[in-house]
This record gives structure tokens, sequence and C-alpha cells, in this order.
């Protein structure tokens, strides 16, 4: 099953495409510290506002131009990419983790604790997800952390809805009953049979979330909310850049631009994992 899905995902170019994309961003970001040609917190009010490809006398070359404060736009972004990225996946991974484990419990024990873990859910999606994470930055303050808890605490309902959805149709599928009637422990069935059976649908989710968290990571910064100065972050930057987009296009332009290539990536890696990790579509795809 596993080569047929790395079969299927391989034929699909564009979703091959955004793996590299993604990986290439991410060893761009991961490498930061030693790619980056300045410093991205020091400026230079001499060097402020330089245009992309700038080069004074004999100093530094600036290639994609330095912001109001003198600063390497550059440096900036790719510091700016860690923050933003590691955010991301910080984020996805505690709310999958927390999604699929309220998903799976919530649809084998059933009863009161699903009715009360599925009305918390239905409340929380009532609220729109920007309009909520800005009520809840809000009242617990800018800051890093604060914005992990507060996209966190919206984010695991998406993949509990979808992992108790699957959960309930496996519960009764003849492998599950044949387990339970061969005197299988509960923690077994839910981890042997039910996890592992949903655990590409997490995969997917997962991978799909992660361009969402980015881009509200950047809505929030930009709104003051999230990330704060001087530590840069994409929505840092190009909140960074507002004041200034007539005569210094390219502070908020590529850090816009960077965010646009790794939600590009991210979503066609996902829809192509979510094509490879459909037995239905690997088996149409892919003969035996």
């Amino acid at each position: 099953m596993r080569r047929r899905s790395w079969r299927a995902f391989r034929r699909n170019r564009l979703a091959l495409a955004g793996a590299i994309l993604v990986v290439a961003l991410g060893l761009a970001v991961a490498l930061a510290p030693w790619i980056a040609p300045h410093d991205p917190l020091r400026g230079n009010l001499a060097e402020r506002l330089r245009p992309p490809g700038y080069r004074g006398g004999s100093g530094p070359i600036y290639l994609l131009g330095t912001d109001n404060l003198g600063r390497d736009i550059l440096s900036r972004v790719l510091h700016g990419g860690r923050v933003s990225i590691a955010l991301g996946l910080l984020v996805v991974g505690v709310s999958i983790t927390l999604g699929v484990t309220l998903g799976l419990i919530s649809a084998y024990v059933a009863g009161f604790c699903d009715t009360v873990v599925g009305r918390v859910a239905d409340v929380l999606l009532a609220f729109p997800y920007l309009v909520f994470a800005i009520a809840l930055m809000g009242l617990v303050g800018p800051g890093f952390l604060n914005l992990v808890m507060a996209l966190v605490f919206k984010e695991w309902v998406i993949a509990y809805r979808i992992v108790r959805s699957e959960a309930l149709t496996l519960k009764q599928a003849a492998f599950v009953e044949a387990s339970r009637a061969a005197g299988a422990s509960p923690l077994r069935i839910l981890f042997r049979h039910l996890l592992m059976n949903v655990l590409p649908s997490a995969v997917v989710v997962a991978t799909l979330r992660v361009g969402w968290v980015v881009l509200m990571e950047a809505s929030l910064s930009f709104l003051g909310l999230g990330i704060q100065p001087p530590q840069p972050s994409w929505g840092v930057i190009i909140a960074d850049g507002r004041d200034h987009l007539f005569r210094a296009w390219w502070i908020s332009t590529f850090p816009g631009i960077a965010i646009f290539l790794f939600v590009l990536g991210v979503n066609l890696m996902g829809d192509g994992l979510r094509d490879a990790l459909d037995p239905r579509l690997a088996t149409e795809r892919i003969p035996e």
C-alpha cells in the first residue's frame, strides 16, 4: 500500500512540484542563520528604502532591497519564514493530535462524551475563524505562544470532525467486529484498527492546514495581534511595508510572494497526498 501510494504521488507532477517547492522553502528558512547575508534585526538608516539589487559603492549588495530602517529584506524574509513555518507546523501538530484523539474517543465511546465534545465543536465552528482569532488574541495579548494557543483552540475542530466521521463508519466494519469478538481491548481497537485507518486522512488534513495557519499568522501579525516586532515573520514584514507601498513596494511584495509560494506548494502537495492515499483512487490509477 505504501509503495502504491508513493508511486501514485510521484506520478502526480503538480503534487511533486508542490513538494519540491515546500522542501526548497523549508530548507532555505531552516538554513537562514547561515545563508542570510545580513543580520535581520540590524538596520542602517543610511541604506533605508534601497531598491532590490542596490549596491552602494563597495558596500554589500541588497538583493531584495531594504526597509524603512535599512534592514535587508532577504535576510528578514528568510528569518521570518522560520517563525511563520515553525508556528504553522506547531499549531497543526498539536491540533491534529488533539483532534484525532478526541475524534476517535468520541466515535468509539459515543454517548455523553460524544455529545459534549460535539457541542463544543459546533459552537467553535459557528464563529468565523479570523474574527474568533482576533477576539481571542485581543483577550490574551500578542506573542508567539499566545498565538499558538489561540489558533489551536479553533484548529483542532477540523481534524476532529473528519476523524470522528470516518471512525463512526469504521467501528461498524466487519474487521472491527471480529476483533471485538476475539476479545481485543478497546485500546487495541482504537489504536490498531481505527487509528491506522484514519491516519491517511489526518495526514492530508495536516498538510493542507499548515498553509492556512501560515496565512492566519500573517493576517494577525499584520493587524498587530500576532508576532511582535522586532522579531520578523512574514506577516510582520508585510505590515512594515504598508506605509511605503508606492515608494518601496518590495518591502511587502517579497514576503507576500513567499507566503504565496509556500501555501501553493502545500496545497498542491496536500491534493496529491489525498489522491495517493485514497485506496479507490490509487486502484484506479495504478493497476496491479
